[in-house]
């Protein structure tokens, strides 16, 4: 007998989660020295800040030139264009 298509979990974990379990609490307060295991208590720990990333945005491209040098360009488009009318 199959599956019914409703029931299969396809990814469903591979997304971001927005809660973190309390072992990966403590783990990333570990890594940023907040939180010292053999002293500290697992019970009140501080809030920890989940980070979503943004797949599939693009970085806008800036394109750098001197503006001395646009206006030149500009200058010489409107030369040729009263010279050859």
């Amino acid at each position: 007998m199959s599956m019914d298509r409703t029931l299969i979990t396809r990814g469903g974990l591979a997304k971001t989660r927005s809660v973190l379990t309390r072992a990966e609490r403590i783990a990333r307060l570990v890594d940023e020295e907040k939180f010292d295991p053999e002293t500290g208590r697992p019970l009140g720990l501080p809030k920890v800040k989940v980070r979503h990333s943004k797949a599939g945005t693009k970085s806008k491209k800036v394109e750098e030139k001197p503006t001395e040098e646009v206006e030149g360009e500009q200058d010489q488009a409107e030369t040729a264009e009263t010279t050859s009318s």
